[in-house]
């Protein structure tokens, strides 16, 4: 599983036009599922979401986590996160999971935050949606529950 975590001062989700999630601070997270990943992947990569340090304390460091600033968590499924580029100029999409498997295990990482403290706003799986944030600082950080990056 992998996920792209940015973090926002501010991150909406619409669909056909529509507001449907909308928060302040916090992270937006693009969630890809693998085939052969499972509930365990989803663990992990909620709790790497939910505990990354990298809103700022009192002095400015990145020490925090949204949980110590009472942050925000959306989770958008993005299966193009398992596109594979290097050969030619289409991407492969052969080792995203299904979306039979990879809904649930999306669904799991949602579970597990929310079970972690998170609170937790998301996209619809499937969904053609506009994703409007702003990026702040800019921090973007790549998380993969194989832990290959």
């Amino acid at each position: 599983m992998r996920a792209v975590a940015q973090r926002v001062s501010r991150a909406e989700i619409r669909i056909e036009g529509r507001s449907i999630a909308c928060m302040e601070q916090g992270l937006l997270a693009f969630v890809g599922v693998q085939r052969g990943d499972g509930p365990e992947d989803a663990a992990r990569i909620a709790d790497k979401l939910v505990g990354l340090r990298v809103f700022g304390d009192a002095r400015g460091n990145m020490n925090q986590s949204l949980l110590e600033l009472d942050a925000s968590l959306c989770v958008v499924s993005q299966f193009t996160l398992l596109g594979d580029c290097r050969k030619g100029r289409r991407p492969s999409y052969g080792q995203a999971a299904e979306a039979g498997l990879a809904e649930p295990l999306v669904d799991a990482v949602v579970e597990a935050a929310r079970e972690r403290g998170a609170c937790v706003i998301t996209g619809r799986f499937g969904a053609r949606m506009q994703v409007e944030l702003t990026n702040e600082g800019p921090v973007t950080l790549l998380v993969d529950s194989r832990q290959i990056f």
